[in-house]
């Protein structure tokens, strides 16, 4: 079965990620780079997870009540399955999404393999059938990625205002901004403000 990829805004989100080992370690390590709280319940808990920002760690065995209806999504990564499984039972009783490691039928969403650059992220799932596959999708397409390309994007996002308040028509705008990330890209990164103006001017046909 494929899954819609939704992009969800996770910043000042919860999570709680329900084991301690290498596994959830690297879960939140991706996590974390989009903004959320996450608090991690396990008895024993590796020290590179503790340590991390914005973590908030709990030594002990998971319980029912660690779910409550603040979290936006939870991570079971505990190294029984049978603890993972109960999680996934609670969670999809309580309508919060959950991801189970290594257990597909058990998720309600997958973790993707990310490739992202600044404010670019591409996420790739083939649906739990081959994370391997997924990994080497990454890698392909990372490749073909420009080293430039998240600050030519960060540019981008800044002119925004500067066109909706230079062109009125949506069409025209949405030309200019894809004639503006062409430009970009032919110089292997943003255009300075006088580039811009000239670049704008050319398609309006001013001056």
């Amino acid at each position: 079965m494929a899954y819609f990829p939704f992009f969800t805004d996770l910043t000042g989100g919860r999570g709680l990620i329900v084991g301690g080992g290498q596994t959830a370690l690297g879960k939140a390590e991706r996590l974390l780079a989009f903004g959320p709280a996450l608090t991690v319940v396990a008895p024993e808990v590796l020290p590179a997870l503790a340590d991390l920002p914005r973590v908030t760690v709990l030594r002990r065995a998971f319980r029912a009540s660690d779910l409550d209806s603040g979290l936006t999504f939870v991570i079971a990564a505990a190294d029984d399955r049978q603890v993972n499984r109960l999680v996934s039972a609670y969670c999809k009783a309580k309508g919060i999404p959950v991801n189970v490691v290594d257990e597909p039928e058990d998720c309600t969403f997958l973790f993707p393999a990310l490739v992202r650059q600044g404010p670019l992220t591409i996420g790739i799932s083939t649906g739990g059938t081959s994370p391997g596959a997924a990994i080497w999708l990454k890698e392909q397409i990372a490749g073909l990625l420009p080293d430039s390309l998240g600050d030519i994007l960060d540019w981008l996002g800044s002119q925004r205002p500067v066109v909706k308040a230079r062109i009125e028509d949506p069409e025209q705008r949405k030309k200019a901004l894809t004639r503006l990330f062409a430009r970009g890209l032919e110089q292997d990164g943003p255009l300075s403000e006088a580039e811009t103006s000239a670049a704008l001017t050319e398609l309006l046909g001013e001056g």
